[in-house]
This record gives C-alpha cells, sequence and structure tokens, in this order.
C-alpha cells in the first residue's frame, strides 16, 4: 500500500487537475472539470496553495508514475493555471522510479511555436527537465529518434540554452554533420551557423564540444548544467529504492557512457570519457548504447583522450580488461602520479586527493582488481600519506593487493585503525582464496606469502585486545580465522597451505571471554586445525616441494597445538584446568605461583568442596552453567512426563558425586558422561557446536560418550 505522504500527494494532484467546481444554475455545474481548465473565479478554492504544498511534497518523497504522467499532461497542454504555478509545479517533477519513453515524448510534443504550445518559459523548464532526468529514462533512445524535430528549434533563441544541454546529452556520430551521409541533412548543417550569428554564445560552444569528439575540426567550449536538481533526484530515487524493499538497487549501466556537458560535484578531479580524432574505421565509446553493440564493435573502439577515466567508468573498464595493453595503464599511471605531485607541490588541495582515492576504491572494488598500475601509485602516496583523513577507503583499496610479500603497518595506536586493519586483512584472505581458486596452478610463494600475513595479523589481533578488549574485537578477529580457516578446508587449497596457528596467548584469551559464541567459535577453529594435521601427517615423502606434507610442519609446531588443545580439553572437559602434568600440556601460560594462590582462594573463600581445576567446566564455568543447569531441567521435565515417581531435583551445580546421589535420592538417574553429552548437544542445537567438535575430535571417549547418548536418546 503506498504510504501516507503519497496519498497526500495523490490528493493534492487531484485538487489541481480534477477539482469539481462550485454549483450554479448551469447544467454542467456538477460535472468534473479539470480546475486547470476553469477560470480562477470558477474554481472552489484557491489553487495555489495546494500548488505549494504539492511541490513541497514532492521534493520530500518524489513522484509515482502515475502522479507524475497526470502532471506533465497538465504542464504541456493549454490551462488556465498561471505561469508562476506551472513552473512550481515543473521544478517539483521528481520521479522516484525510471521514467517511461512515452513521458519523454510528451515534452517533446510540445515543444516549439504554435498557439496550443506552451510558452517558452515553460518550454525552457520542460527542455531542463529532460536533461536532468535523461540517466532516468527507461529507454534513453527515444531522445535520439527525436534527433531532429530538437535540432531545428536550436534557431530559437528562448529556449536554446536548455536545448544545446539536451543535445549535448543525446549526440551521437549519426547526428554529426560530416558530409559522410550518415548525420544531419544538409539544410541542417547550415544551422551550425547559428554559433557565428549569435556571436559567441556559449550553450552553442558546449554543443559544439560534444560534436568535436566526432568531428575534430570544431573549435568547442564548455556549458554547465544544474548539478544540485539532479543530486536531490538520485536521493528520492535512492530512497524510493529502500522504500519498496528492492535488496538490489538499480545497476549502473556498464554500456553505455552517460556523457555530461559539465561535471557535477562528485569525481569532479577526473576527466570525462571524450574521445576526439576518431576515424570513420573507428567507434567512440560514446557511440555504444547497448551490450550487443559493445560486442560487435569491440575491435573498432578507439580509446579516449583520458585513459584514467576508465576508475570511473563502467563501459571504460570493461573495454580495458577486454583489450589489455601495457600503454594504457602507463598512460592511467601517469596521471595518477601527476595528480599526486600536484598535492605535493601545493597545486591541489588534500579534498582532491581523497576524492581520487575514492574514485579509485570504487574501481578497485568494482573489477575486483588492483592493477600493478595503482600498486605504483600507493608507493609514492604512503611516501607522503600522513596516516590521516579516510583509512577506510585505503583499507578497502589494499583489499584487492596481488598475492605478493608484503608489510603493512599503521602506528596511531587507534584501536579504531586497528579494527579495520585486521578487517582489511580479513577481505584480503577472502581475495586471495577466489583467486586461488580460479588459478590452473598454486604459486610456489602462496603458503609462504599467506603464512607471513596470518602472523602479522595474530600479532595485530593481540595488540587489537589490549587497546579495545570488548567482543566486537574478538568477533572480528575470530571472522579473521574463519575466513582464513577456508582456504585449510578447501579441497585443493589445503593441499597447498600450511597452518599457522594463531598465537598461545591470543587462543587462551579468547578461552577466557566472556562470550560463549566467541569460545564455541574458538573451539570450531581449533578442532578444523585438528583435521587439517592429521591429513598433513599421513602424507610423507612428497617429492613436490609446493604441497604439506609431515614434513611442512616441525616438531614444536605439532606440539604447540597439542598443548592448545588438551589445555581446552582439561578446562571443559576433564575438569583439570590449568593441568602441566604432561609433556605438552601449558597450562594456559598461567604462571604456577598464580594458580596456587587462585587454589587457595577457591578452597579457602570460596567452597572447601571446590577446586580450581573444576571450576571452568561445563556445569561451573560462568559460561556454561546456566546451558548446563537448564539441560539437566529440562531432562527432569522429560522424564517427569513418563514418570511421575521423580520426588527431587538437582540444586546444581552437576558433578559426578552429585549425580550419583540425586539417583539414590529419587531424582532422575543419569551418567555424567550423558548428562554432558546432552549439555553439548544443546549447545549444538543453539548453534554452537564448536565444543562439541574440538572434544570429539580431542578424545575418542568423549566421541564415544557422545554417540552413546545419542544412541539412547534415538
Amino acid at each position: 500500500m503506498p504510504a501516507s505522504g503519497d496519498d497526500e500527494i495523490t490528493n493534492l494532484v487531484a485538487d489541481i487537475v480534477t477539482e469539481k467546481p462550485q454549483s450554479s444554475r448551469n447544467p454542467l455545474a456538477n460535472t468534473h472539470l479539470p480546475a486547470s481548465k476553469l477560470a480562477p473565479k470558477a474554481r472552489a478554492t484557491l489553487i495555489k496553495p495546494a500548488v505549494t504544498s504539492l511541490a513541497s511534497l514532492a521534493y520530500e518523497r518524489g513522484l509515482l508514475p502515475a502522479a507524475l504522467d497526470e502532471l506533465l499532461t497538465l504542464v504541456t497542454t493549454p490551462s488556465l493555471l498561471d505561469q508562476a504555478s506551472l513552473g512550481v509545479l515543473l521544478r517539483g517533477l521528481y520521479p522516484v522510479t525510471r521514467v517511461s519513453g512515452a513521458s519523454a515524448l510528451r515534452v517533446v510534443g510540445a515543444l516549439g511555436h504554435g498557439r496550443l504550445k506552451p510558452s517558452m518559459a515553460i518550454q525552457a523548464l520542460l527542455l531542463r527537465w529532460l536533461t536532468m532526468v535523461y540517466h532516468v529514462l527507461e529507454a534513453p533512445g527515444v531522445l535520439s529518434q527525436a534527433y531532429p524535430v530538437l535540432f531545428n528549434l536550436l534557431d530559437t533563441a528562448a529556449i536554446r540554452p536548455q536545448l544545446t544541454h539536451l543535445l549535448a546529452l543525446i549526440t551521437r556520430r549519426k547526428h554529426v554533420p560530416d558530409g559522410t551521409g550518415g548525420g544531419l541533412e544538409t539544410d541542417d548543417k547550415n544551422r551550425l551557423n547559428l554559433s557565428r550569428q549569435t556571436g559567441n554564445d556559449p550553450t552553442l560552444v558546449g554543443l559544439l564540444r560534444v560534436y568535436k569528439d566526432y568531428y575534430p575540426e570544431i573549435i568547442v567550449g564548455e556549458a554547465h548544467p544544474d548539478p544540485a536538481w539532479r543530486e536531490r533526484l538520485d536521493e528520492l530515487q535512492e530512497a524510493h529504492l529502500q522504500q519498496t524493499q528492492e535488496r538490489i538497487a538499480r545497476p549502473r549501466d556498464a554500456f553505455r557512457v552517460h556523457k555530461t556537458v559539465g561535471r557535477g560535484q562528485r569525481n569532479k578531479a577526473l576527466p570525462s570519457v571524450h574521445t576526439t580524432h576518431a576515424t570513420e574505421d573507428s567507434v567512440t565509446l560514446e557511440e555504444i548504447e547497448n551490450v550487443q553493440s559493445f560486442v560487435e564493435k569491440i575491435d573498432k573502439l578507439e580509446l579516449p583522450n583520458q585513459l584514467v577515466a576508465v576508475l570511473a567508468d563502467p563501459l571504460l573498464q570493461k573495454l580495458l580488461l577486454l583489450r589489455p595493453s601495457a600503454e594504457s595503464f602507463l598512460r592511467v599511471a601517469n596521471w595518477l602520479t601527476s595528480a599526486l605531485q600536484d598535492v605535493r607541490d601545493g597545486d591541489a588541495d588534500e579534498a582532491t586527493l581523497w576524492e581520487i582515492m575514492e574514485v579509485v576504491r570504487d574501481f578497485v572494488v568494482q573489477t575486483k582488481a588492483l592493477p600493478s598500475t595503482i600498486i605504483n601509485f600507493f608507493a609514492s602516496f604512503f611516501q607522503i600519506w600522513s596516516g590521516s583523513g579516510n583509512k577506510t577507503c585505503i583499507f578497502q583499496i589494499l583489499a584487492y593487493t596481488p598475492l605478493y610479500d608484503f608489510q603493512a603497518a599503521v602506528a596511531d595506536n587507534q584501536s579504531a585503525t586497528q579494527l579495520g586493519l585486521l578487517n582489511m586483512y580479513t577481505n584480503l584472505i577472502h581475495h586471495w582464496a577466489s583467486v586461488l581458486r580460479s588459478s590452473k596452478t598454486i604459486p610456489a610463494h602462496a603458503s609462504r606469502t599467506i603464512t607471513n600475513m596470518v602472523q602479522h595479523a595474530g600479532t595485530l589481533a593481540l595488540t587489537l585486545l589490549q587497546t579495545s578488549p570488548t567482543l566486537s574485537s574478538e568477533s572480528a578477529i575470530l571472522t579473521f580465522y574463519e575466513q582464513n580457516l577456508a582456504l585449510l578446508t578447501d579441497d585443493t587449497l589445503k593441499n597447498y597451505i600450511c597452518i599457522e596457528l594463531p598465537p598461545s596467548v591470543l587462543i587462551y584469551l579468547l578461552v577466557f571471554s566472556q562470550s560463549l559464541a566467541t569460545v564455541a567459535r574458538l573451539c570450531h577453529i581449533m578442532a578444523s586445525y585438528k583435521k587439517g594435521f592429521e591429513t598433513a601427517m599421513k602424507v610423507r615423502g612428497r617429492t613436490d616441494t609446493a604441497t604439506i606434507d609431515a614434513s611442512s610442519y616441525t616438531h614444536t609446531d605439532v606440539n604447540r597445538y597439542n598443548g592448545n588443545l588438551l589445555d581446552i580439553v582439561n578446562l571443559h572437559w576433564r575438569m583439570h584446568a590449568f593441568g602441566v602434568d604432561k609433556e605438552v600440556e601449558q597450562g594456559c601460560l598461567l604462571p604456577r605461583a598464580a594458580a596456587a594462590r587462585l587454589e587457595r582462594y577457591v578452597t579457602s573463600s570460596v567452597d572447601r568442596g571446590f577446586s580450581l581445576a573444576a571450576m571452568l567446566s561445563l556445569s561451573y564455568s560462568p559460561l556454561f552453567c546456566l546451558q548446563s543447569i537448564e539441560t539437566l531441567r529440562v531432562l527432569e521435565d522429560r522424564q517427569i512426563a513418563v514418570d511421575a515417581a521423580i520426588e527431587t531435583r538437582h540444586a546444581g551445580p552437576v558433578s559426578q558425586e552429585s549425580l550419583r546421589k540425586l539417583g539414590t535420592s529419587g531424582g532422575i538417574r543419569i551418567g555424567f558422561n550423558g548428562y554432558r553429552a546432552s549439555v553439548l548437544e544443546t549447545l549444538r542445537a543453539k548453534g554452537m557446536p564448536g565444543v562439541e567438535e574440538l572434544l570429539k575430535v580431542s578424545m575418542p571417549s568423549v566421541a564415544k560418550a557422545i554417540e552413546s547418548w545419542a544412541a539412547r536418546e534415538a
């Protein structure tokens, strides 16, 4: 259903277009006549307040197709509305959807001289409107079909500025009077003499600039549209897409150059696509209208004057991707270097530099590639960059760095920067995974490069947990390692990429997180590493040095991983927290003196029946205790439903001894392993299977207990 604002617009349009006149003795008084066809004295209400309100609402919300068509019909046909009201309505024609070809032709049909035509002032506004909505026309080619009609109106001085703007947008080679039989007729060509007759009319000079793209002998100037109206139109169209819950915004037309006379506020530092010195056998990008035209003429396409326009134009991007050349990218590099030098020399401000960076970012994200041209540019940029400004933009660009060995540092000690850098590494790993999956051969340096980066990210993660020990930081760290895990579990890539463990300190900091989700995600990562190590250990004596086998990991690597794994098992299952009895156990790196003091505190100040070794298990841990007791309650309720003889509920927390006593005092009868297996099942059902996964791959007895419990429940 339409929003209330749209209903109000509909009502106001009805007030203006279909108002009912006051009763009179006239037998036609009760018929519905458009108010715009009635003299002011014959109207029931004043029109100007309604016009003002409608214009205001149209600016705020935009117009749906029905309201737009009604108002276009009103302003393009004779009416008794005053010129001021018509002008207000025209300035408020903000469509929120694509403009149909019929609407565009309705405007063209209203142009020219004649008793039934709108005034020249209104025609000028109509042309201005067509110019500003050109990029949202359903079929821009419809105006190309009307080119002779529009061109023949150039001698009408009152609408010439607006007309030349529109012609500049729709002009293509076939419209240019070059004497080859493909353009306008000879008598139409003579109208170009208007530029001489009218002096140096800037509007005609602007149009001739477009003609020069196809006919280089014409000397050109510049003209400018109104960027503010266009900007508001784009805002309304984007808002309409969001309000109608369209998940994908209107796609950019990647097979047509949107020619503009002048530049808008955005990307003003970059040149637009202009092609001069075109030959009879070549085709310019400006002539391409659709994908079929692009495919048919790709071999004849002439490169534009300024190739740096590739950074902002999707059609030029496709051309250079399909027809790459070192010379072309060198031209782009030279322009970027020159722009950077302008900033160094003080000839351009920092805002211009960041505008260029944002365009580079859009190009890189769109093409999902970072050419060596731009990498070389960054080598110079980083020499003058202070680290301030839009760091997010830089990180988004660098996330598409090729699979190179590199070092990165942004030393401002701000947690936001560290988090942004870590997110950049996450996106970079994702990009590298995509590149490697699509490669026919895996580079020999792939494993080394990725390992070095993961090591660096691990150090960064430790720093981040010190500067910002929050759940969002933990989540970002785990997201990085989960993305790296995608490489290590890929059927092909796992044979070429080594496992690089997180630092032990980082593992233990996350194990003792206040978030159950954090612990579960970490356990999933550690469990997945177990499978990778086991696969590598089964392979020995490979002659291919690029593949992963038992020799890829040192004895120290394997022992450290086993120690990390056993420490987590000791915490959650074996009720042996911080144990160091076995050679590989690290006791979560807790110093022995600190462990002894904690043990004394537990037995003296908490409860003599408790022990430090058991306080972080599934039953006692602050993370798991709620899930554990709720699981037991569910088991009790289920048993009560079938056996009303249960007289006693467990008070909690659960231990092996408490369950034994419960079974002999009229409570539920369940083994300690069965109870713990049920807790793990509860966690899995709530989307946190990681703890169960880690325990199963670490201890065959846990896997057996879980399988036994599952069989019993079935």
